[in-house]
């Protein structure tokens, strides 16, 4: 394959989106959708991938470095966007692919395919092609244009071929072409859509690579989104359960892009999974939980409704039951945290039992602190460990207790008040708010 420069649109703002966020970065599966492009520009082995964005995306720059961000100063349309990469082109001789940021899921193979027929077009089939431009064929289906749908009139409005907007063609095509795109239509704008018809002019016709509606169709607002989402969402889970996870019910359970699973993993019902998860073999998740940038060794279980925060790193056979939550803490093998519990910012040794109710305070209100709590110690339920606090090997910690100093090893530590009862108090307290 001769010398390729991928140029990726990126500057629309998407006002449909309703966002101050650039298009290009509202994220699919915990992924900003450009990213996903990216990857698949990059497995075609291109000399450079330039991203046209607009100014002030500092987001989207820092998210394709270090790749060569182009900007475009002023909306003028996507023939103008791809004006502002021209300057950033390294190889003049090779040839040129222009893909948009806003249709992340295009395949490897579907671009190879365009480099190879180039000058090509990609497009799809709609059911509904409203709002999209149409192919326009002559009969032995060489392609004559593309026109946009408020310029088409009602036969070309019947026609389901739509264009997905990536070119591939020579460098010098495009040169020469993209100087005779005139900006006198109705948005005052340079369109990349009448690269067909002046290329048609010099005889020269774009082949067309169609694609499924999926890859082909473009994001300009959430409910596009959220249909993309759903798309990735099963191509995620299929891996999943191909690579030796049970999902019992795959539909709700929400997957990221970078999740890893060991082997016969299983995974209850309403799980959602943030970025950064690792799962060892043999994991059981229950149903209602939640995990973000966290660690789960061989063996443990984990729900159900448990919460997994960023830089919790559980060994094996840790069991975190309900409404247990974990961040920025170490489990070593064999901890049991089954219930009604809050461990952060903390270490917990081998074999220990973390009693129902029993949390870390690891907040002043100004700083976090940590506890180290040893092997196999017995954190009664109701315990509260004031931090920084270090709890011996060994160490049994009554129920109830608030403790703010180290305790030593295989010590008993017991922190109550006297109880102290007053005979008949209740009985007459009664009688005295009676009516």
């Amino acid at each position: 394959m001769e010398a390729l420069s991928v140029i990726i649109l990126a500057a629309g703002k998407g006002t449909r989106m309703k966002s101050d966020v650039p298009k290009v970065m509202h994220k699919l599966a915990g992924r900003p959708m450009i990213n996903w492009l990216i990857e698949t520009a990059q497995s075609l082995n291109p000399i450079q991938i330039i991203v046209v964005a607009a100014s002030g995306m500092e987001d989207l720059e820092a998210a394709v470095a270090p790749h060569t961000v182009a900007i475009q100063s002023q909306q003028k349309g996507t023939a103008d966007a791809v004006r502002s990469a021209f300057p950033h082109v390294k190889n003049k001789s090779g040839k040129i692919l222009i893909l948009l940021g806003d249709e992340p899921f295009v395949e490897k193979e579907q671009l190879i395919g365009m480099i190879e027929a180039a000058p090509s077009i990609m497009a799809f089939r709609a059911e509904d092609p409203s709002g999209f431009g149409r192919l326009v064929q002559k009969a032995d289906h060489t392609l004559l244009e593309i026109v946009e749908d408020r310029d088409a009139n009602n036969q070309q409005k019947r026609i389901a071929l739509c264009n997905a907007g990536n070119f591939c063609l020579e460098y010098e095509q495009l040169e020469r072409w993209l100087a005779k795109i005139s900006d006198q239509n109705a948005q005052n704008e340079f369109y990349l859509t009448d690269l067909p018809k002046i290329a048609a002019a010099d005889h020269v016709f774009f082949n067309i690579i169609e694609v499924e509606a999926e890859q082909g169709w473009g994001i300009n607002d959430r409910i596009q989104l959220s249909t993309h989402e759903l798309y990735i969402q099963d191509i995620l889970r299929v891996e999943a359960m191909k690579g030796g996870v049970t999902l019992i019910d795959p539909l709700t359970t929400y997957l990221s892009w970078d999740t890893e699973f060991g082997r016969d993993v299983v995974i209850e019902p309403n799980v959602f999974f943030g970025e950064g998860v690792v799962i060892g073999d043999g994991v059981e998740i229950k149903a209602f939980s939640h995990m973000e940038k966290c660690k789960i060794g061989k063996k443990s279980i984990i729900g159900p409704f448990s919460r997994l925060r960023p830089g919790a790193e559980l060994e094996e056979k840790v069991k975190v039951g309900n409404f247990v939550e974990v961040k920025n803490s170490k489990l070593a093998v064999g901890v049991k945290a089954n219930h009604h519990s809050y461990i952060g910012d903390a270490e917990i040794g081998a074999g220990t039992n973390f009693s129902c109710g029993a949390i870390t305070v690891n907040y002043d209100g100004y700083q976090k602190h940590k506890t180290i709590i040893g092997e196999k110690v017995m954190v009664g339920s109701n315990v509260n460990l004031i931090a920084p606090i270090i709890v011996g090997d060994g160490a049994f910690i009554a129920a109830g207790s608030t403790i703010s100093e180290n305790i030593p090893e295989d010590a008993l530590a017991i922190e109550r008040l006297k109880p102290e009862f007053k005979a008949g108090w209740a009985k007459a307290y009664k009688e005295r708010k009676k009516p």
